[in-house]
């Protein structure tokens, strides 16, 4: 009997890996039909964690009237729409949320808000250091919903993030896809607002 049940644990981790391949293969096919659907992106995408984010953002959503700009855990709701209106951004275009507590859950908390409006393709700000592993997870969380991205870069002086926490975030990224959980409690920092998005 214990036997039986050691072959059954050893098949399921074989089904968990095999869906786990399933589930990533599908992603490629899934970003290039959203490309083929939307091959203009139809709203900005700001991750928080630095106010020069959404200034970018201002300045280039000037030349895209007919986009609409979704920020997620940015600055507080009066700076950022001061930055919005110094550039002339109607609050009506401006989508402010709140509910991310660090860079996965930016994407996992608006991604079901993109499907309702039939977003499949986003422009997707954040600072230069932050975007590989941003691109991780847009790729895995985004991709795996059938929606593409765009990726425009703030200059920062910052340093690269390390490859320990791109494949970190990937993982949580693969676990959301998998379960519909980010692992969020697994990270303290995410609790604290100074550390979000960062």
């Amino acid at each position: 009997m214990k036997r039986l049940h050691n072959q059954f644990k050893k098949y399921r981790l074989f089904a968990l890996v095999g869906l786990i391949l399933v589930l990533l293969s599908a992603i490629p096919v899934r970003l290039a039909i959203a490309s083929h659907q939307a091959p203009r992106p139809q709203a900005f995408l700001v991750l928080g964690g630095d106010p020069k984010r959404e200034e970018f953002t201002a300045e280039i959503a000037k030349y895209y009237p007919s986009l609409d700009i979704w920020v997620s855990t940015g600055s507080p709701p009066d700076r950022a729409r001061a930055i919005f209106q110094a550039a002339d951004i109607p609050d009506s275009r401006v989508h402010l949320d709140y509910r991310a507590a660090d860079t996965v859950t930016n994407f996992t908390t608006l991604v079901a808000d993109f499907q309702k409006r039939q977003i499949k393709h986003v422009y997707l700000v954040t600072s230069e250091f932050h975007m590989p592993r941003s691109k991780t997870i847009a790729t895995l969380v985004l991709g795996s919903q059938g929606i593409t991205f765009t990726p425009l870069s703030v200059p920062s002086s910052r340093p690269r993030e390390s490859k320990v926490r791109i494949l970190r975030d990937g993982g949580r990224a693969l676990l959301w896809i998998v379960t519909g959980r980010t692992g969020v409690s697994l990270n303290p920092r995410a609790h604290n607002p100074l550390y979000a998005s960062r």
